[in-house]
């Protein structure tokens, strides 16, 4: 089953992409300028480390931090 939204997301998307040769630099750049410019509140959040998961069955590797 399709979704028409998600649908027209990925025709918006594709659009995009093409305007740029598919270039993510240059994707990633217009992306972030349409952010500058934009007035529309935007966050950006520090990155959360994550605590190590003990899965059974694997043995943990020493990291130098």
């Amino acid at each position: 089953m399709r979704d028409p939204i998600v649908e027209e997301v990925r025709g918006i998307r594709e659009e995009h992409a093409a305007q740029f040769n598919y270039d993510v630099d240059a994707i990633y750049e217009d992306l972030k300028l349409m952010e500058l410019e934009s007035e529309l509140p935007h966050v950006s959040l520090e990155p959360r480390r994550l605590s190590p998961r003990v899965v059974p069955g694997i043995i943990p590797v020493a990291t130098s931090e």
